[in-house]
């Protein structure tokens, strides 16, 4: 922990070129949030999904999303489109993949519009707010002069670290790889918010019990010890985690590649930022400000 200035230095130098992107250029958003064009087609074979985006992506149509069903159907999300180009699509089809039949053709709005949208980010407040509030019950029996609110404001603050890293990272892919962002990504920032708490909560935990067994030591040499403690469960924990993910990345095609990413980071972001940056900065608090 007397190391802890680097740790708030590094974080910054991370999280600093995704926020430029992020505030000048945002988030490429995908049909997810704009709105395009579904269109269902049913091969006569089996295609292989990425061949099958290429080959369209091909025609000067934007993909954003292929879902396979069975008996050779697919599920296809555009950006809008003009009738003319679907009729030509459905013809190029038939010319590459063989006979090719038209079920649906739909010109849909977002899935996630701007009321959703709203909707989630004030869910997303509310989750925070609950978050301190859980903490500072749970850790209510700490000794003084610990406070147990700052260890539920120090969680959350780590937690923003961690989408920052997530969000930043794909504000920089959308401005040079043109990467989208979609209810996928949704899913996996909701998902990295729930890693990041808990493992912030497994350390924080163990810096309570050795506050109560350790009273009258030096509140940063308590936490060297419960950050040692639990060092080796957190890594245990969040590898098992990346292993899988990485063969995901690896095996799991191109749908999941992006989703996968974000997951990905944001796990081994909520790893680091649960020990170098929560129980940094509660130390650096406890410090400044604990008496």
């Amino acid at each position: 922990m007397k190391y802890k200035i680097w740790y708030f230095i590094l974080s910054t130098a991370i999280i600093i070129p995704g926020l430029y992107f992020l505030l000048t250029s945002g988030l490429k958003l995908g049909i997810d949030f704009t709105g395009g064009a579904l269109l269902e087609y049913k091969f006569e074979k089996n295609i292989n999904v990425n061949d099958l985006k290429q080959y369209i992506s091909s025609q000067g149509i934007e993909v954003g999303q292929i879902t396979p069903s069975e008996d050779g159907i697919y599920i296809i999300r555009t950006k809008p489109l003009e009738q003319s180009k679907v009729n030509n699509l459905k013809a190029n089809l038939n010319e590459k993949f063989g006979k090719t039949e038209e079920r649906r053709i739909e010109f849909v709005g977002p899935v996630i519009g701007s009321e959703l949208r709203q909707k989630a980010l004030i869910g997303v407040t509310l989750a925070a707010i609950v978050i301190v509030l859980y903490i500072a019950f749970s850790f209510r029996k700490v000794p003084k002069p610990a406070s147990s609110w700052r260890f539920g404001i120090t969680a959350v603050l780590a937690l923003v670290h961690d989408i920052l890293v997530v969000v930043g990272l794909f504000a920089i892919l959308g401005k040079f790889w043109g990467i989208e962002v979609d209810t996928l990504f949704v899913t996996a920032l909701l998902t990295v918010i729930g890693f990041s708490v808990h493992d912030t909560i497994v350390v924080f935990d163990r810096v309570r019990e050795n506050l109560t067994k350790n009273i009258g030591r030096k509140f940063i040499d308590v936490t060297n010890l419960s950050v040692v403690q639990t060092l080796g469960r957190s890594l245990n924990t969040s590898l098992t985690v990346v292993f899988v993910l990485l063969a995901l990345l690896l095996f799991g095609g191109e749908t999941l590649k992006w989703f996968v990413v974000a997951l990905l980071v944001g796990i081994i972001s909520g790893t680091y930022s649960s020990i170098f940056n929560a129980t940094a900065l509660l130390v650096w608090w406890e410090e400044k400000l604990g008496h």
